[in-house]
């Protein structure tokens, strides 16, 4: 009788399913860009099973498609998103919050133009010329606004997407300046295809601000705080991972075809780990003053707003 019982419980073990992951999905702005990819690679190497999660990333156009995915409720979390168009979106009520920062400074994005182009600088565009920048309210429309207001370029803004389709329209001379965000491109630019003739730390008040962030639907960061924690935990982790091991480089070279040389050269250069810091809303008070004067808010946010609008989980110890 006794080695029935034991029995019994055995196979009551084994009919017990394992503990399901907790599921969460994720619109990613540029999913391709390096500075994107804690959430693809971590899951791939385990960080996020690590805790539990099972992610379903997905890409977008860009930081407007992105947020408004968060805002229906069809993302948990929005990655890749420009400061200033969430503050925006915010303000105007929207269930988004800002989860942690995940680019301070602009040094990652660059304007470009085809090699045999007469524009050398913005300096010498013109109301004939166009520029651009992928959606509505990403990092890359909040610089090419900066560029005009503040650096005098004249330059029509253009929404173009993603840098594949942003170049294909620069080749085909339907953009006179493209955007982009390193690796891609430079096999272009080292090609001799394409010059660059801007960069995102042209703009002097930018270049300390955090200027991408993570976002959740609020009401998923209410219901499902834990969820979220967690995945921060896992993110910051994939993070620390991305620039300690070369496994992230060959993972994300082989993933996206670029040569493993110039994906650590855009580390270098464009992308150094300080950039990607996951803690702290560097000069927020910055960011909300630009997004005023560029019009993106009507009106500054308050203390109690941002104390509501900013909830970044805390470093686990």
């Amino acid at each position: 009788m006794k080695r029935i019982v034991i029995l019994a419980g055995a196979l009551a073990l084994l009919a017990t399913p394992a503990a399901a992951e907790d599921s969460l999905k994720l619109a990613i702005g540029q999913i391709n860009n390096w500075e994107n990819q804690a959430p693809t690679l971590g899951q791939d190497a385990g960080f996020f099973k690590k805790h539990g999660l099972a992610l379903e990333n997905y890409g977008t156009a860009g930081a407007g498609e992105t947020v408004q995915a968060v805002i229906s409720g069809s993302a948990d979390i929005g990655g890749g998103v420009g400061v200033a168009g969430v503050m925006r979106a915010y303000q105007k009520g929207a269930p988004v919050r800002i989860i942690a920062p995940a680019f301070t400074g602009t040094s990652d994005l660059y304007w470009y133009v085809k090699a045999d182009s007469p524009i050398k600088s913005l300096k010498d565009t013109t109301e004939k010329n166009t520029i651009a920048y992928s959606t509505n309210g990403s990092s890359s429309n909040n610089i090419v606004v900066a560029f005009v207001e503040e650096l005098g370029a004249k330059a029509k803004p253009t929404s173009t997407g993603g840098p594949p389709a942003t170049l294909t329209s620069v080749m085909s001379g339907q953009i006179d300046i493209g955007w982009a965000a390193p690796p891609f491109g430079l096999q272009e630019i080292q090609d001799g295809k394409i010059r660059i003739i801007a960069r995102g730390s042209d703009v002097p008040s930018l270049r300390g601000q955090t200027v991408r962030v993570l976002i959740a639907n609020a009401n998923a960061l209410k219901a499902r705080k834990d969820v979220i924690v967690r995945f921060m935990q896992g993110y910051r982790e994939a993070v620390d991972w991305m620039y300690a091991s070369p496994d992230a480089v060959r993972m994300f070279a082989k993933k996206t075809g670029v040569a493993e040389n110039l994906v650590r050269d855009s580390m270098n250069q464009f992308q150094p780990k300080e950039t990607m810091q996951t803690d702290q809303m560097a000069d927020l008070d910055g960011a909300i003053r630009d997004a005023v004067k560029l019009k993106f808010l009507d009106a500054p946010l308050t203390k109690e707003q941002l104390a509501d609008f900013i909830q970044i989980p805390p470093r686990a110890k």
